[in-house]
């Protein structure tokens, strides 16, 4: 089934029942669904096993929300403007009933895989009517009744009662009808009594016998009936077929180009074509006479049937003189042992010639079937029904051959239409979706450059606190040790106020600071802002690392090692660090920085300062810390320091073997 039923079904119980209701309707079918697509296909069992599910939560029946379920599809229906198409059928409710059939046959151009129920009339009188619903899934009776009391009520104001008067095959709950012997599902046949007013259709309803005008009109020849209908078929009492029209004709042989068109002529209709509606029915004389005619008067006005014609296995080949097949010669017929009555222009025989029968897709016929008493016949009134030009060219046929009287080429040409529009907008579709790929590409793009630098000012672990919503006065915190790390450049060579020293600083600055940066690794350390030539790091903050000063001294080896491996002129590095408690946060709005403060800051400073062109200068109490992780250090002495007084301070020479920076340079070496 379509989505539209179960938005209809969605959209009233959440108004009737609540939206809490309906989730725990889903949770009890195991439908992980929460939104349904109009267009797509869902399973037939869904309607069914929501109203179970309803009916266990409310204690209803499961029956009243089968009914309640069909009323809420005719109410959503009229948001597509359906209420119209079926107030366009008639002036009556019965009016109607007699074009449920054709309705849904229109359909099946917007909805191709509907799969709709068959719905006739049998009886009618002053107090209402009799209907036959067949259909090959079980249990949608009762939503038919939710639906025919619905239309009578809100497109026709009236009330209407409904009654079962038989029921074959319609298991309650189910969806599937049950299984033949003979294998197939069995078709489900309710018939049902409609009680209303139906006086005034009846006082207006004209039987075509009785009107005086029909009696003024003079006999007219079964074969202009041909002309004007040339896929019409003529069936006598035994169902063979006595006459056919032109276009029948050529379509016949289309498939059977190996056949006289004489063949078809006394042949039984269902050797060639098979009935498709009215479903549940035999295709025999009592059968049909009896759903065309009721108590001497046509019952059904509108009736609606559909033939299709049968594949038959033939050779491709074409009836032109000459022609061979698998290298014999194979001449055409004579024309003069064709009947006149089937062929009357000899150059029609040659005409399907045209196009080959392979491959060629079965013909749907649709129209009326009509019985005339004159020649005790039933004659099939009828139209390929096709919806597009390349349905047209799979079934062999061209517009020239459709009926031009009736809407066959239209159809046509609006399917055309109709599907030129939907490649135009599935064209748009794509381009936008390309678009929109590029857009979201780009978007991420944008966003991951956009994370770098914010990453940049800020430790990322601080940035996705702040995007949860974190207020920036928050993100303070006090880290009881971290280690500290500054170095400066040194620049040996005179430099004057030029524009072109000043590049060459920059130039200089860059390519360390450069270095440095693909030296720092997170979490062991992270860099926190450089000032002119000096560039700072710290490791222990903002994620907190036992092992920070082991990481602050590899880093520091390292960063002297880059900077004689870049080998610039005149440029050397100062570097000290120092390890202690400090606080650190996000300050400022604009261009916001992630900064550390403490006394433990402007000791590593003062580290780094007081230290010696390509020297690395820590602290008593840090070289303390190393000396038992194996670093190699020499005792400086006590050097002075703004605030502190003397302090005793250590050179950093070397790392232990199995640290970092000692395994680059054991690598390099």
């Amino acid at each position: 089934m379509y989505g539209m039923l179960l938005e209809s079904v969605q959209h009233f119980v959440q108004l009737e029942y609540g939206e809490h209701i309906w989730r725990q309707a889903l949770l009890t079918t195991g439908c992980k669904l929460t939104v349904f697509n109009t267009y797509q296909q869902y399973p037939d069992s869904l309607i069914p096993d929501l109203a179970a599910a309803l009916s266990a939560i409310t204690g209803k029946s499961i029956d009243e929300f089968m009914v309640f379920f069909g009323r809420c599809f005719v109410r959503f229906f009229s948001n597509f403007g359906y209420d119209e198409l079926i107030k366009a059928t008639g002036r009556y409710f019965c009016d109607f009933l007699h074009s449920v059939d054709n309705i849904h046959l229109q359909m099946r151009f917007t909805y191709r895989k509907m799969k709709s129920p068959s719905m006739q009339l049998t009886e009618m009188d002053e107090n209402g009517a009799v209907l036959v619903y067949r259909s090959t899934r079980s249990g949608f009776s009762k939503y038919l009744r939710g639906q025919l009391m619905e239309i009578a009520k809100q497109l026709y104001n009236m009330d209407i009662t409904i009654k079962v008067l038989e029921s074959q095959n319609d298991v309650p709950g189910g969806t599937a009808g049950p299984i033949s012997i003979q294998g197939g599902l069995k078709t489900v046949i309710v018939k049902y009594r409609l009680d209303f007013d139906n006086r005034a259709y009846m006082r207006k309803r004209i039987h075509i016998k009785a009107h005086p005008s029909q009696l003024q009109l003079a006999p007219v020849d079964s074969s202009l009936l041909l002309d004007l209908f040339p896929f019409a078929l003529i069936l006598n009492e035994q169902m063979q077929i006595t006459a056919a029209g032109e276009k029948m004709i050529e379509s016949w042989m289309l498939n059977n180009v190996n056949c006289s068109p004489s063949e078809l002529m006394g042949s039984k209709v269902t050797d060639y074509f098979k009935l498709r509606r009215p479903t549940g029915i035999t295709f025999t004389w009592e059968n049909v006479r009896w759903v065309i005619s009721e108590f001497g008067f046509t019952l059904m006005v509108n009736n609606v049937f559909q033939m299709k014609r049968l594949q038959t296995v033939n050779f491709e080949i074409q009836l032109l003189k000459g022609s061979t097949i698998n290298g014999m010669e194979e001449t055409a017929p004579p024309v003069d042992s064709v009947p006149q009555y089937e062929l009357d222009d000899p150059s029609k025989l040659f005409s399907v010639a045209r196009r080959g029968s392979q491959g060629l897709r079965s013909i749907l016929l649709k129209g009326e079937m009509r019985y005339i008493k004159d020649i005790n016949s039933l004659v099939f009134l009828c139209s390929p029904l096709i919806n597009s030009l390349e349905e047209l060219r799979e079934v062999g046929l061209y517009l020239n051959d459709l009926n031009t009287h009736g809407l066959s080429r239209e159809m046509v040409f609006t399917g055309f239409s109709h599907n030129s529009r939907l490649d135009l907008m599935c064209e748009r579709e794509e381009k936008r979706a390309e678009e929109l790929e590029t857009s979201l590409a780009l978007a991420d793009s944008w966003k991951r450059q956009g994370d770098e630098l914010l990453y940049s000012m800020i430790p990322r672990s601080i940035a996705e606190r702040l995007r949860e919503g974190q207020n920036p006065m928050e993100t303070c915190q006090s880290f009881e040790e971290v280690t500290v790390l500054f170095a400066e450049i040194q620049e040996s060579l005179m430099s004057d106020d030029s524009i072109k020293s000043a590049m060459t600083t920059v130039n200089t600055l860059n390519a360390a600071f450069s270095a440095f940066d693909e030296l720092i690794q997170s979490p062991m350390a992270y860099k926190v802002e450089t000032v002119g030539k000096v560039y700072m790091a710290v490791s222990g903050a903002p994620d907190v690392n036992p092992c920070h000063v082991q990481h602050t001294a590899d880093l520091a080896l390292e960063m002297l090692q880059s900077i004689h491996n870049l080998n610039l002129p005149g440029v050397g590095v100062k570097i000290g660090f120092h390890s202690g408690p400090i606080v650190a946060g996000v300050v400022g709005l604009k261009v916001p920085r992630y900064c550390l403060f403490g006394d433990t800051v402007n000791t590593a400073s003062r580290m780094e300062s007081s230290s010696d062109i390509n020297m690395i200068q820590v602290s008593g109490y840090t070289a303390a810390k190393l000396k038992k992780q194996g670093f190699k250090l020499t005792f400086r002495g006590k050097v002075a320091v703004k605030g502190k007084g003397d302090m005793e301070t250590f050179w950093l020479e070397s790392a232990p073997k199995n640290s970092t920076a000692s395994r680059k340079v054991y690598a390099k070496k």
